[in-house]
């Protein structure tokens, strides 16, 4: 299950990923409008992992996000569900690797030997309990981008496992690219919030329905 936003539109989208099918839905999303029902982005993405849990009641077992939600409380929040996580950090957030032993570091600056480059490390995040701790995997993007990847999970033992799992995220942004050239998403000339709100459920509904004529016709839904 991923969180993620559509840029430019102001949607929350939550998508459900099929590992084994990788086959791709989308679940639950929410219109970021914090003028008219005062939540935050990070309460929208709250709201529907607790839709998902104790209302859909959908078998999920982990959560992807974006750097941008990160959070301490959505992180803490997450667990205390029983789902695990896993999620890259800004460059700049601040964890320990010593065990207390030397100060907080920027994430990108740490030291990686050769068997915590293949399996990860143990690391605390600064402001997290005292006794909190996440393993960290240095999960290689492309040829010019590393991220720092943390989870829950302290069993997973490989960064492969870690950079597998991410790219599972990426049929998010493969949801908001046909969405956006397919379904006319975020092209409502109206002004209205009413109307701007239907034109993207029938947006949504739009990408629901070819999904399904494509998976019938064997074919993918962009070129």
């Amino acid at each position: 299950m991923r969180k993620s936003y559509i840029k430019g539109i102001g949607v929350v989208t939550c998508v459900h990923v099929n590992p084994g099918t990788q086959e791709h839905w989308v679940i639950d999303y929410r219109i970021d409008d914090p003028q008219g029902d005062g939540k935050s982005k990070l309460d929208h993405v709250q709201d529907m992992v607790t839709n998902v849990v104790h209302h859909k009641g959908l078998a999920c077992r982990t959560v992807l996000m974006d750097t941008w939600y990160a959070t301490k409380e959505l992180m803490l929040f997450i667990e205390s569900l029983g789902k695990i996580y896993d999620c890259p950090l800004k460059s700049n957030r601040l964890v320990d690797d010593s065990g207390g032993a030397l100060a907080y570091r920027h994430v990108d600056s740490l030291s990686w030997n050769e068997r915590e480059a293949a399996h990860g490390k143990i690391v605390k995040i600064r402001g997290f309990p005292k006794e909190h701790k996440v393993k960290l995997f240095r999960v290689a993007v492309s040829a010019h981008r590393t991220d720092s990847v943390v989870t829950n999970d302290l069993s997973q033992d490989l960064t492969r496992g870690a950079q597998q799992a991410c790219a599972l995220g990426w049929k998010i942004e493969q949801f908001h690219r046909e969405a956006k050239q397919l379904t006319g998403i975020e092209r409502c000339q109206c002004r209205k919030a009413r109307i701007e709100r239907n034109h993207i459920a029938c947006a949504i509904l739009v990408w629901v329905r070819l999904a399904a004529v494509a998976k019938q016709a064997g074919e993918t839904m962009t070129a």
